[in-house]
This record gives structure tokens, C-alpha cells and sequence, in this order.
């Protein structure tokens, strides 16, 4: 498996389901808008979909917020 460190902005609030399994397991689903500098003067912005389960879609419950 591989490991992604994102920095970004939430482009809107997490969206959380659980799922109908016997542990009744946790998914966030999000998007980050994540700036990206190539040259001197010239900066693109990227959206990156991100999926999360148990612990981390916890996480992402409590403490990822969308503020104007």
C-alpha cells in the first residue's frame, strides 16, 4: 500500500455513511483542492477525491470542517 500526504482546502463538508456490514464500518468521502507550483510565477490548483474508512473516517467526522 501505498502512503499520500495531501495539504489542502475542503471544497465542501465530509459526506459520511455507514456501511451494512456486521461491524457497521465508517466511510467519509471528500474532496481537496490542493495548489501546485510549477515555474516561478505560474501556481495550478488540483481536486483530489479522497474515501476513508474506520478510524480515519472517524477522524474525518470530527474534525474536518468546511468553513466559509
Amino acid at each position: 500500500m501505498n502512503k499520500v500526504i495531501l495539504m489542502g482546502r475542503l471544497t465542501k463538508a465530509p459526506e459520511i455513511k455507514y456501511l451494512q456490514d456486521d461491524n457497521k464500518t465508517v466511510m467519509a468521502r471528500y474532496t481537496l483542492a490542493v495548489d501546485r507550483r510549477y515555474g516561478k510565477d505560474r501556481e495550478r490548483k488540483q481536486i483530489y477525491s479522497c474515501v476513508t474508512f474506520g478510524k480515519n473516517a472517524e477522524f474525518a467526522e470530527i474534525y474536518l470542517k468546511k468553513t466559509e
